[in-house]
This record gives C-alpha cells, structure tokens and sequence, in this order.
C-alpha cells in the first residue's frame, strides 16, 4: 500500500526545499543542512524532509540505483519505497541539494514538483569527472531543472552535455557567524586538528609531539561516523574548529587524485578552517576555485603532504609574528564571501528571483563582524610561507 503524504505548505512561502536530513546520517551531511537553516532563515521556505527508516533506506536506495543502472533509465525507479509526497502549493523555487548523484532517485516520489514550480535549481556536490559515466540514468533524472550548480568545476561541462541545462560553477561555502570566534573570544587550547582523510606521516609526527611536548591534538579514531543529530555534531565540531590553532587541511579526495584521477578540487575543510580563524597547513589543489576563493596571502601556509618536520613549521609559526595577521584575513574574508548567503543569493539572482530582507540583514551581521575583526588587529607583516 502507498502511503500518500501532502507536503507542507504556507500560504507565504515562495521556495520547496528538498531535504535528506531524515535520511542521511553521515558526519559528511551536517554542513548542507546547516546550508538548508541559512535559507530557511533568510527566505520563505517550505521543507519537504521525507522520514524513514535510514537503515532500510541505505538497502532501498543501493537497490533502486543498481535498477536505474541496469534499465539505463533512473525516471521511474522509486529509493522511498511505497511512499508518495504529493505537492499541492505552486512556488517560485525548488531547491535540491544533491549531495550524492544516488540521491536523486528521491525525486521520484514526490509528485508535483515540478509542475508547481516556477523554477527548479539542484545544487550538486562532489561529482568527480571520471566518474560521470557510471552515473548516465541519474543525472538524466536532472533534466527537467532550469539550473544545476556544481562546486566541482572539472565536472561542470559532461554534466551540461548530459542534462541539456545551464550548468554554473558555484563554490562551497560555511554558515561564517556561527563559526567566526568574535565577538566573544575563545582561548586557542586546541593545538591542532586533523580531521578526515589524513597523511600516515604527518599523523605520526604529531603523535610523536603527544608524547613528548604535550601536544593537544584531535583527530578522528574511528570510521563510518555517523550523527545521531546534526546541529549537536556541527555545534561540537564548531567549537572544536574556534578553539584550534591550526588545521591540517589538504585537497578533496586527495588519496584518489593522480594519474588516473588528475581533477583537484577545494573541499569544505578550507571554507571551515578559514571562517574559524585557524592557521591551515597542508595541501592546497591546482585549481581556480582555489585561486579565486582564497586569493589572499597565507590562506594556506603549504606543508608536504608527508611532513615529518611539522614540529618545525609549528615552531616556526608560533615565534613569527604574523599569527594575529593570518587569521583575521581567513575570518574577514569567510565573512564577506563565503557564508551560504552569498551563494543562496547567487542562486536567486541566476533564476531571477528577488532577494529578501532576512538576506540583506543577515549580510548586514556578517559585515558588521567583518569590522570588528579588523578593528581587533594591526598586524601588517605579512610574508608568504612554504615548507618544501
């Protein structure tokens, strides 16, 4: 039997968003439904949050895409089994944050959507090229949005091929007031942090600082961490990242890029790293987004992959003078470009919507602790560091 479900609707809201936060747990999801707050916040928003079992889901939704890839045709193939959400409100925006290409089979059970909406825009993450193949029968399910975004430029072209729609480059970003340290500062007790995939190396080097010059350090000791509620993980890790002096941080998937993988893209990491104002060493990609996105000097103080001297670059660092200078150019400037509201503001401009008074007030905070960083500081040295 079909369990038939009625959307929420309010009669002021102009935007549906779609969300995954009942259905995906992942440590890796807490940013996005951070993103979906921001917008929430700042727009007029109707949520459609499918709830179910995300055990049964992860079984239901591998067994829908080996379908979709097996028939070559991802329209008809259902992941919520036996469940339909039926939109019954016209809008001026769908809004789908599609974290991974097999998610967008969800789209499948909601009916209506887009017949009741003006516009469609999906904003899809961590595409990687040479994967883009294996993916034909899902991205083909996106055909009928009017935009599609990508935060990994080398994916943007197949992609538009594929879909037949406009395809626009549009990087990550962070909620930056809740992760700017001011106004209320915090001590810097954390020494470093190193977090997700991470260098054999350098992990044992600062293991080797533990033990022998009481070194603070936090890293991730177990796999396939999942939240039992996203605001607590992201408020957790949040004030681990304020509290940090430094960051190892290091090209998306850096373990998968290569010869057979030469794609180099910015991963949320460095958008995390310099809103919290921490110090970040480690690898930065080749690529424009990165040059473009973190166009100031020292966004990245560049390390070896595989440091084992990292006691002495962070003894260098902590007798420099220009500690002070390196985080408020990373806070100032998460502020005033990469906070989620200056991309839902991009995405509006793009459809031709109008922005809103929650948007240009949120815009008017992030400014305002912008001039309070730079009030704070007066450090003006300022040369470029690399250890090789």
């Amino acid at each position: 039997m079909i369990q038939k479900i009625s959307a929420p609707s309010n009669p002021d809201s102009r935007v549906l968003l779609l969300s995954m936060r009942n259905l995906k747990y992942h440590v890796s999801r807490g940013a996005v439904y951070e993103l979906e707050d921001v917008i929430q916040n700042c727009d007029a928003v109707d949520v459609i949050a499918p709830k179910f079992n995300p055990n049964f889901f992860k079984f239901t939704n591998r067994i829908a895409n080996s379908t979709a890839n097996f028939l070559k045709n991802g329209k008809y193939v259902q992941s919520l089994v036996n469940q339909k959400i039926e939109v019954n409100k016209n809008y001026d925006l769908f809004f789908f944050f599609c974290q991974s290409i097999q998610d967008v089979l969800v789209l499948n059970s909601i009916k209506g959507w887009r017949e009741k909406c003006r516009y469609a825009v999906c904003w899809l993450d961590e595409l990687w090229a040479k994967n883009i193949n294996s993916w034909l029968p899902q991205l083909r399910v996106l055909e009928n949005f009017d935009n599609i975004f990508l935060n990994f430029d080398g994916s943007i072209s197949q992609v538009a091929d594929i879909v037949g729609c406009p395809c626009h480059s549009l990087a990550y970003a962070v909620d930056a007031i809740k992760l700017c340290p001011y106004p209320n500062l915090t001590e810097r007790c954390v020494d470093v942090l190193n977090i997700g995939r991470r260098s054999t190396v350098t992990h044992n080097a600062l293991l080797d600082l533990v033990k022998h010059k009481n070194l603070f350090y936090i890293y991730d000791t177990i796999q396939d961490l999942y939240m039992a509620d996203y605001r607590s993980h992201r408020g957790l890790y949040t004030n681990f990242l304020k509290r940090s002096r430094y960051m190892i941080v290091n090209k998306a998937k850096f373990d998968l890029t290569g010869k057979s993988n030469p794609q180099e893209e910015v991963g949320p990491r460095f958008y995390e790293g310099a809103a919290a104002g921490t110090i970040m060493l480690g690898v930065p990609p080749k690529c424009t987004a990165f040059t473009q996105n973190f166009d100031w000097s020292n966004a990245v103080i560049e390390i070896p992959f595989d440091c084992s001297n990292i006691a002495e670059v962070i003894t260098e660092l902590n007798q420099s003078n220009i500690s002070d200078k390196i985080r408020k150019d990373n806070i100032t400037n998460s502020l005033l470009r990469h906070d989620w509201v200056y991309r839902w503001e991009k995405i509006l401009e793009t459809v031709g919507l109008e922005t809103t008074p929650q948007i240009q007030a949120r815009k008017a905070v992030l400014e305002k602790l912008a001039d309070t960083v730079n009030a704070s500081t007066s450090d003006n040295h300022n040369p470029q560091l690399v250890w090789n």
